[in-house]
């Protein structure tokens, strides 16, 4: 059975820090790439396949290569270690547009949405102005 732990988040200022963490088990985690995902306060009644959620990041199964959506890239890094079958991303620069709850999920950023019945509980980030 999959299972996914978000942790880290938590409220922090504009241009603030965050550093999230995904511990996963029950797959073979260095066989898919990760992504992580986010929902908006009040996007979570959005109906539809991707029910409000918006890619953020990618990192590919190796780890060798990562891909970021253009609201994020260059604040935000995606890294994970196989051994340990966790996965991270590193927050700088944070804004209220970041503000959301984040998933870790398997796939990449055309098939993240496949996925969505396995996530976790996700871990709330809240960026105060």
């Amino acid at each position: 059975q999959v299972r996914l732990e978000e942790s880290g988040g938590g409220l922090v200022h504009v241009g603030g820090s965050l550093r999230l963490s995904c511990a996963a088990s029950g797959f073979t985690f260095d066989s898919y790439s990760m992504s992580w995902i986010r929902r908006a306060p009040g996007k979570e009644f959005e109906r539809g396949p991707r029910q409000g959620f918006e890619w953020v990041s990618i990192i590919e199964a190796d780890g060798e290569r990562a891909g970021y959506s253009e609201a994020v890239r260059g604040r935000f890094t995606v890294s994970r270690d196989n051994a340990k079958s966790m996965v991270y991303l590193e927050m700088n620069d944070l804004g209220p547009e970041d503000t959301a709850r984040y998933y870790c999920c398997k796939g990449d950023q055309r098939t993240w949405d496949l996925f969505l019945d396995e996530l976790g509980q996700g871990t709330q980030v809240t960026v105060s102005s």
